[in-house]
């Protein structure tokens, strides 16, 4: 197998590999690590081919201390990989570990998109990971409301969520609306991370920047009252089986109006009647813990009131040298 670093004149290759993959995300596109300031990380993809066809593709940094990490600049990394065989799935980790210690690469850590996010469910790249020494080196936790199972949403949810969004649609005081502007939700989301010792990963410049590069895959769902925005939540196309809300986020002193549980009512019902399998309500980690594992068990209540369940977002770790 030839593995090919990454330059921007094979671009349309490694996007549209991507596209056709079987778990293939947003994350891993060309198009969307774009929107990083050139040099901002240590970009290192690598292209696998084997008898000149394009079998893998890694997104990834290797860093000064030749660590190698995948994502770099992302949320999901790891090995791209067409609906291949287990045996073909081990030669791809086999050369890149031979190219590893060529390179002398010393660490490698691999975060993955959760399972739901393949086309054809699988775990033969995680077993094969594991089969040639890799460990798991921390797991975080996301939640996902599974669209196709749902005959009518608002029965899925508990009682007091039912409750509480049909007043919202009786009193019709909320406005919601796709929107372009950033500017307006921005403040809010600073506020609410500010609120868990957190910042937003994007700046608002860069959001701006992905919305320019991906068009209609990064939509945001405002919540107004009286004209004023309140809430709202920035929502990503992953790929077609599975919308990912990354920001939620509300003005606090409209809590009492719970523009929240109506903005996450919209977008569920938009990510069903798009065709969406999946939505990922994104991981519920306390940031304020030392380990990065403690959950955040309001944040995750909140969300089981929708229907969703958890699954595991995992790191796999090796030591080379």
């Amino acid at each position: 197998m030839n593995i090919i670093l990454y330059d921007p004149s094979r671009k349309d290759e490694w996007d549209s590999f991507v596209l056709r993959s079987n778990n293939g995300t947003i994350f891993h596109l060309q198009q969307f690590l774009d929107y990083h300031a050139r040099g901002k990380f240590p970009f290192h993809h690598l292209m696998f081919y084997k008898n000149g066809t394009l079998q893998a593709v890694l997104p990834g940094g290797l860093d000064k201390l030749m660590i190698y990490e995948s994502p770099a600049g992302a949320s999901y990394g790891s090995f791209v990989l067409g609906d291949i065989k287990f045996h073909e799935t081990l030669e791809v980790i086999d050369s890149f570990e031979d190219y590893c210690w060529e390179e002398g690469v010393r660490e490698v850590y691999l975060t993955s998109a959760p399972f739901i996010y393949q086309k054809e469910l699988s775990h033969n790249l995680e077993y094969a990971l594991l089969y040639r020494g890799f460990m798991y080196q921390r797991h975080y936790i996301s939640h996902v409301i599974r669209l196709h199972e749902m005959n009518d949403i608002l029965k899925s949810f508990q009682k007091t969520t039912r409750n509480i969004i049909r007043r919202s649609l009786r009193q019709d005081v909320l406005t919601l609306e796709e929107s372009e502007n950033f500017d307006e939700f921005y403040p809010i989301l600073v506020e609410n991370k500010r609120k868990h010792d957190a910042k937003p990963t994007h700046s608002l410049n860069e959001l701006y920047r992905l919305r320019e590069l991906l068009g209609d895959r990064i939509r945001l769902l405002l919540v107004r009252y009286e004209g004023k925005a309140i809430g709202g939540i920035v929502s990503f196309h992953c790929n077609n089986d599975v919308l990912l809300c990354f920001y939620i986020a509300m003005a606090y002193e409209y809590q009492h109006l719970r523009p929240i549980y109506r903005s996450m009512y919209e977008i569920i019902n938009y990510a069903k009647n798009s065709g969406y399998k999946f939505l990922d309500t994104g991981v519920s980690q306390d940031t304020r813990a030392d380990n990065p594992m403690t959950p955040s068990l309001d944040l995750i209540f909140f969300k089981e009131k929708f229907n969703s369940r958890g699954i595991l977002r995992s790191t796999f770790w090796k030591k080379l040298k």
